[in-house]
């Protein structure tokens, strides 16, 4: 019997919901990463007048962006102010995140009525496994694998009749395959990979695209010459070893042959949660203490509204700092008790922030949630003091 994993990635997420909102910006680059002031403004004529990146100042970084966007150059994470110098006539848009995340449980519920289980890897992309369903192992006319092909084309038509959303899946024998052929027929893509197919369909592309070679090893590898994942496969497993390590260096090898026997894992219990928010300036813990003060509160009860949504509750808390020169600072405490309270919360938080240096001025805040536990079996922490009696920084 053939196994056969699926990989399914949404078709650029985050824009593709804003477009079922503003159907009129179809077609046209979009980038999402704005903030509130960038909410589009309904005009008397009944129109919308959109913020364009041309207009944008400030130090924010694009969430995702349409593939009309992304034929400039723009993608997820890049900052802000180059997307503009990129593409200045592209739609701004803020992110929504509570919208992304509800679309993001349809799709999921969609899915599942097809299939088990699924390997939940984000809020926009699943693995799981179709090997034993009905149908899998067929062929269908000159198609061996038309079987596999049909079930995965009819899990595509439910999601978008779920969300009004597309979606590509890649079908292979693990999941470090499928990662990849998800990605090469984008968007609505549908790619099946065999072992037959890896050195036409894999192995000319760049050895980044494997999912476990970031930034740094790829540039060490680009020094070796091993550019392609045909490069890789070629080199000398015992040479990657002595440069990259036993472990690192014996993978690197495996993957580039398409070998990967890792199962699929269905406890996606979270270890923590959080919440953050990046500036359009840099504030201080003293001037801007009031601001701060409203921003830290939503984070907080914004990160509670999490815990009691996934049912949980929270034994630490901790905050992060990013500093006007990009150094992280983190802090975290453990508390007497469990808790998914917005206000003992932002206590607890405000306590991690006294034992932090806010001399600087700071970019980014956030609030993290950690040892979890399911709420029937932790008793909550009491209120305590009030938040005006401990004198906390903002």
């Amino acid at each position: 019997m053939r196994r056969w994993i699926a990989h399914l990635d949404m078709d650029a997420f985050f824009a593709s919901v804003e477009l079922l909102r503003y159907p009129e910006l179809r077609g046209q680059p979009v980038v999402v990463g704005g903030g509130s002031r960038h909410q589009p403004v309904l005009q008397a004529d009944g129109t919308r007048r959109f913020a364009r990146l041309r207009d944008y100042a400030g130090r924010g970084v694009a969430t995702t962006a349409t593939y009309e966007a992304r034929a400039f150059g723009v993608h997820s994470g890049i900052g802000l102010m180059k997307a503009a110098a990129l593409a200045p006539d592209a739609v701004l848009l803020p992110t929504d995140f509570d919208e992304y995340k509800r679309m993001s449980r349809l799709f999921k519920q969609a899915v599942l009525e097809h299939v088990a289980q699924i390997d939940d890897r984000g809020i926009d992309e699943i693995y799981f496994e179709l090997t034993e369903l009905p149908g899998a192992q067929d062929a269908a006319g000159d198609d061996p694998h038309g079987g596999v092909r049909a079930i995965a084309a009819r899990i595509q038509q439910a999601v978008q009749a779920a969300t009004g959303l597309s979606c590509s899946i890649g079908l292979s024998p693990n999941k470090l395959l499928s990662k990849i052929c998800s990605d090469l027929e984008k968007p609505r893509g549908l790619t099946v990979i065999t072992e037959a197919d890896i050195a036409a369909r894999i192995w000319p592309l760049p050895a980044k695209r494997i999912n476990g070679i970031g930034p740094k090893a790829n540039a060490k590898l680009d020094e070796l010459g091993l550019r392609t994942i045909g490069d890789l496969a070629a080199a000398d497993p015992q040479g990657l070893i002595e440069r990259f390590g036993r472990s690192y260096g014996g993978w690197l090898t495996e993957a580039a042959h398409g070998r990967d026997d890792r199962p699929l894992s269905y406890s996606r219990d979270p270890k923590s949660i959080s919440r953050e928010t990046t500036f359009e300036r840099d504030l201080h813990a003293k001037h801007d203490r009031e601001e701060l003060g409203a921003l830290f509160t939503r984070l907080c009860e914004r990160l509670a509204d999490d815990l009691k949504r996934k049912g949980v509750v929270a034994k630490s808390v901790g905050v992060k700092l990013r500093q006007d020169d990009f150094r992280i600072v983190t802090r975290e405490l453990t508390m007497d008790a469990c808790t998914a309270d917005a206000a003992v919360i932002r206590r607890h938080a405000g306590l991690c922030l006294k034992r932090m240096p806010l001399d600087r001025r700071f970019r980014l805040l956030g609030v993290r949630a950690g040892h979890l536990l399911p709420a029937d079996q932790a008793a909550e922490v009491p209120a305590g003091p009030e938040e005006g009696q401990l004198a906390l920084p903002f």
